[in-house]
């Protein structure tokens, strides 16, 4: 299972216009692949959408993207309101959650950690032992690691009912000792991932979102 993630940044004022083409084009679109989350910026960069798809692998993308672009309905047609577009391909981490249909938000918490080269096997050691903990508190979204577009990502996506939630579950985790993947890793004598930048940014389902 891969994820393509493209990033749409909008010109400020177009979201609500571009949400209504990119929902009326996707009921054409969803006959060859279905969305696995369809969210907007609400803080952080501003003016983004972001559209996540599954694939099976780098086949299947070749081969839906290619019968999708014959359907005469896409892509939506909103092209005057994009000012940059990026596109990623993420692998999921051995312990990340399928990304499913189900209402888990509505708020998205999007970390995006940088890792410095070569810490892709520390980070996937040091969160493999500590998630387990922090998922029982409240269970991670999805746990993504880039492998072609901007290298060294490592992005996790939290789900909360609220911010209120958010800052209660995330006190809860810290409290316990074992969260960040760090603390863990120092109590038990491991050495910890090195990250050189982190930025996060909460997104919002759109009404079409598999997701919300």
């Amino acid at each position: 299972m891969i994820y393509e993630m493209r990033t749409y940044d909008l010109k400020p004022g177009a979201l609500p216009e571009v949400e209504k083409r990119f929902g009326e084009a996707y009921e054409y679109r969803k006959k060859y692949s279905e969305l696995g989350a369809f969210w907007h910026t609400e803080i952080g960069s501003l003016n983004q959408i972001i559209h996540v798809w599954p694939y099976q692998d780098l086949a299947e993308r070749t081969s839906v993207r290619a019968a999708a672009s014959k359907d005469p309905n896409w892509p939506p047609k909103f092209s005057e309101f994009i000012v940059a577009q990026r596109s990623e391909i993420l692998i999921p981490a051995p312990f990340s959650p399928e990304l499913k249909p189900g209402k888990v938000g509505p708020i998205f918490e999007m970390r995006t950690y940088t890792l410095a080269p070569g810490e892709l096997p520390v980070a996937i050691e040091n969160w493999g032992k500590a998630l387990p903990g922090r998922n029982a508190i409240k269970p991670v979204c999805a746990v993504w690691y880039s492998d072609v577009g901007a290298l060294n990502k490592w992005i996790h996506v939290w789900p909360y009912k609220s911010f209120a939630e958010r800052d209660e579950i995330r006190d809860k985790a810290r409290a316990t000792g074992d969260w960040p993947p760090s603390a863990m890793a120092k109590k038990e004598g491991r050495r910890v991932c090195v990250y050189t930048a982190q930025e996060n940014k909460i997104v919002m389902p759109s009404a079409f979102s598999p997701i919300q």
